[in-house]
């Protein structure tokens, strides 16, 4: 169904007239009318947040001048709010439109605005990121609406996102089904069949829900599947006819089915016993963490097995899986000399024991060799092969496992740890303590060569990446802190120099490597910081924020602190490489035509004043910053500025890596 023609479209030459016609008759009655005060004014009267046109704006909407309709008994949309509210959601990023118009009004007058309070976007895509980072802070996922065709288009890179990193969204996209009832024009142009097969490919269930109670199903069922490792997005089209329509006054009234959250899967019993043989008689274990902990009980879980086994971990950066302050903690590189590895909720187990490496010596195409010894056994632990799909090759290569198990790894751990314990003989006990001194040894000589990496161009003007790092530690490290932006781009050196101990202190990264998740991400987590009583700080790259700028105004409108520095770079530095990797590979020089890389990769000339930008929004801001004697004083004011409740932003100008 869809919902009711109100009559002829005008075009929009003939809108702005009408507009034009009702503006001047405003201002000419309100010129002709005396203004009157009463002598005691009594409390003012509560009006409505949605109020309905003027005539004068219903006319140049349908060419009818006449009296909306007034919908009888109780709207469609009020029970949709309704069910939303069963479920605890307490935020709605969105991007406003008209395909979901009923449930918008629903959730702000009837719904008051509350369980989920309506938070303005300026764009799908950002709406969806901040539902992202959100949740890898709260443990709860958010609803977003999008807008038929063209909005859901809009989101889908932040749905990509959700669904490699598996973080799960409840997305609801407006849509007028019914092309014998629909607004011709406009509203036709954003309808479609199906809008669900825009995101099918990357969501983990969709329905299209017919009456009210089929909503109600179907809401609890996505919210239900979204939560189910391996978590991942999930989409509902939302007929705006269904919105709109009463609910009958007879008949058999809808309900809203109890939510009743699934256990995650767990690895098969004799697949455990098997692993926890291997790593017991392992001279070498290690294990390799991506998303293994969904909460910070799988931390510590992580922990206590590490500690069983005393092997190393080497933390992917996922989640936060491993204290980086712990003397287990390992790098990359030390699944060269393993004769056991495990792996918990990798994804790319491939990429973890091979290399691919990209050269000219292969007519172009990059070679791959193997980075562990001829006999190391392979133990994976993952949901995601409960969720795998064709198209997109999230999946990555196929890589061989000797003990492969399809179940949650932090579901799993428990009776791995206990399977551990009783296979470890008394004889190895020696072996393994000796094992965890060695340990300690290698992570000591790692962090000496990691600080003194640190300090190479410590004073160099723009700043480098490791100083940017630092300072802004310095200035965060005697506070609940929680870095919660910062991909890649700054030679991971908040995970390689911070002491980061505490599940929220890293929150890993997009996902789908999508350009564009970090600021509103780091908007998302900054609210449920907020909510938490933590300080929110980012790592915020150049090119990532002027995807979608405009989620710095939500930020400010919605009153979220967050201390946001720029990583400004003047480029997108990853491409910047890639041109003059194939111009070395093609006995080219690189066309630079600037400073900072060659033509097509840079940001600069006009340079972007990023703190202005922000200022326009409602930020505090100061920069640009180059000289890195001036970083730490400018830290300090913005901290100040966070803490009282208010977002900032340093435009620091940085060293490219």
């Amino acid at each position: 169904m869809a919902r009711k023609d109100p009559g002829p479209q005008v075009d929009r030459r003939k809108f702005l007239t009408g507009v034009a016609a009702a503006g001047a008759a405003t201002a000419a009655a309100t010129m002709s009318t005396p203004v009157t005060r009463a002598a005691e004014p009594g409390p003012a009267a509560r009006v409505p947040s949605a109020l309905p046109p003027s005539m004068h704006v219903a006319q140049a909407e349908t060419g009818t001048p006449r009296e909306p309709a007034r919908v009888p008994g109780i709207p469609g949309s009020d029970f949709m709010v309704d069910v939303v509210k069963t479920l605890g959601i307490k935020y709605l990023p969105a991007n406003c439109a008209s395909s979901y118009r009923a449930i918008h009004e629903s959730l702000i007058n009837y719904g008051g605005n509350k369980q989920p309070e309506f938070l303005t976007c300026m764009h799908e895509e950002s709406a969806v990121a901040m539902a992202h980072g959100y949740f890898k802070v709260a443990g709860k996922p958010l609803m977003t609406l999008c807008h038929g065709t063209v909005g859901l288009q809009h989101a889908t890179m932040g749905i990509y996102n959700a669904w490699c990193d598996r973080v799960p969204v409840i997305v609801v996209g407006g849509n007028d089904m019914d092309a014998a009832t629909r607004p011709p024009g406009v509203p036709t142009f954003h309808s479609a069949q199906d809008i669900n097969a825009l995101v099918r490919d990357f969501t983990k269930w969709d329905d299209t829900p017919v009456s009210l109670q089929h909503f109600a199903q179907s809401f609890v069922r996505a919210y239900k599947i979204a939560m189910t490792p391996p978590y991942g997005p999930v989409m509902i089209s939302l007929d705006a006819g269904l919105q709109q329509e009463p609910m009958k006054d007879h008949g058999e009234k809808p309900y809203v089915p109890r939510y009743v959250p699934t256990a995650p899967p767990q690895g098969d019993s004799g697949a455990v016993k098997e692993a926890a043989r291997l790593l017991a008689a392992a001279q070498n274990p290690l294990i390799v963490a991506d998303r293994a902990a969904r909460t910070p009980n799988g931390m510590r879980l992580l922990v206590q097995l590490a500690e069983t086994l005393q092997a190393r971990v080497i933390d992917q950066g996922g989640r936060m899986n491993f204290p980086r302050t712990h003397y287990l903690s390992a790098p990359p590189t030390a699944v060269s000399s393993a004769d056991v590895i495990l792996g918990l909720e990798l994804s790319d187990f491939w990429a973890t024991v091979n290399s691919y490496t990209d050269n000219a010596g292969n007519g172009g195409i990059g070679t791959n060799s193997t980075r562990i010894k001829r006999d190391t056994k392979l133990i994976s632990i993952s949901s995601v092969e409960l969720n795998t799909k064709a198209n997109y090759q999230d999946f990555q290569r196929f890589q061989v496992i000797d003990v492969p198990m399809a179940g949650d790894a932090e579901a799993t751990l428990p009776a791995l740890i206990e399977a551990v314990k009783a296979a470890i003989p008394n004889d190895r006990k020696g072996a393994i303590a000796a094992r965890g001194e060695a340990a300690k040894k290698a992570y000591a000589e790692g962090k000496e060569r990691t600080r003194a990496a640190a300090a190479l161009g410590w004073d160099a003007s723009p700043v480098s990446t490791a100083r940017l790092c630092m300072e802004v530690y310095a200035a965060v490290k005697d506070l609940d802190w929680s870095l919660v932006a910062s991909e890649g781009n700054v030679s991971n050196w908040p995970n390689r120099l911070w002491p980061m101990e505490k599940y929220h202190h890293w929150l890993g990264r997009s996902g789908g490597y999508g350009v564009g998740y970090g600021a509103p991400a780091s908007v998302g987590a900054a609210l449920a910081n907020r909510d938490l009583g933590r300080f929110s700080v980012s790592i915020q790259s150049d090119g990532d924020l002027m995807y979608a700028p405009g989620v710095l105004w939500t930020a400010a409108k919605h009153k979220i602190p967050l201390l946001a520095v720029m990583h400004n770079n003047r480029g997108y530095h990853q491409e910047v490489m890639h041109v003059q990797r194939l111009s070395n590979f093609r006995n080219r020089v690189a066309n630079y035509g600037g400073d900072m890389g060659p033509v097509g990769t840079r940001i600069e000339n006009p340079d972007i004043e990023y703190h202005k930008l922000a200022e326009s929004m409602g930020w505090w801001a100061k920069g640009p910053i180059k000289d890195p004697a001036q970083l730490g004083p400018a830290l300090k004011e913005a901290v100040k500025v966070v803490q009282a409740g208010q977002p900032a932003l340093l435009n620091v100008w940085t060293q490219p890596r």
